[in-house]
């Protein structure tokens, strides 16, 4: 069973909508296929939006891909080195694509892009908070590109399982 690409991206930006950081918003799209119940997926990736806690490093969307694909593509023991090797070339190509849509994979860069202030103070989540941000649309890119990477790798197949299941 493919992930569906244009739910995942859709599921992920309605989230933003709803409140949800940017982080958050990735994870709890795909919460369900790491098995993981909505509170917990949330309060994992809370401290990754805003490019880690607001301080505007790497796009939390773009952590929020790596969260997930380690759940269910991780390695989960240090002698692992191949599986290990495998994760962290799989975030490298995500990144990359990311960084080729987007031209960047910082939160601060994204921002002043937009021309938004890039302050570390969250702001309030109105029609023109909405309206200037790119945020919903890097949410968006992240969970599509996230369920690339798993649909090319064949996640879904009878032989694959979360992390944990």
């Amino acid at each position: 069973m493919r992930i569906d690409r244009e739910e995942k991206a859709a599921r992920a930006e309605a989230l933003f909508r709803e409140g949800y950081n940017c982080a958050q918003s990735v994870v709890l799209a795909y919460a369900e296929e790491m098995g993981l119940e909505m509170k917990t997926a949330a309060r994992l990736s809370s401290g990754f939006g805003g490019g880690v806690g607001g301080l505007r490093g790497v796009c939390g969307a773009v952590s929020g891909m790596a969260m997930v694909y380690g759940m269910l593509r991780g390695y989960d023991r240090p002698e692992e080195k191949a599986g290990k090797k495998a994760e962290y070339a799989a975030i490298q190509r995500m990144a990359n694509r990311f960084r080729e849509a987007e031209e960047a994979i910082d939160c601060r860069p994204l921002l002043e892009r937009a021309g938004i202030d890039p302050s570390n103070m969250p702001s309030e989540r109105d029609p023109e908070y909405y309206a200037k941000r790119p945020c919903p649309r890097l949410v968006r890119e992240a969970a599509a590109i996230l369920a690339d990477e798993l649909n090319e790798q064949g996640f879904g197949a009878p032989s694959q399982t979360p992390a944990g299941a």
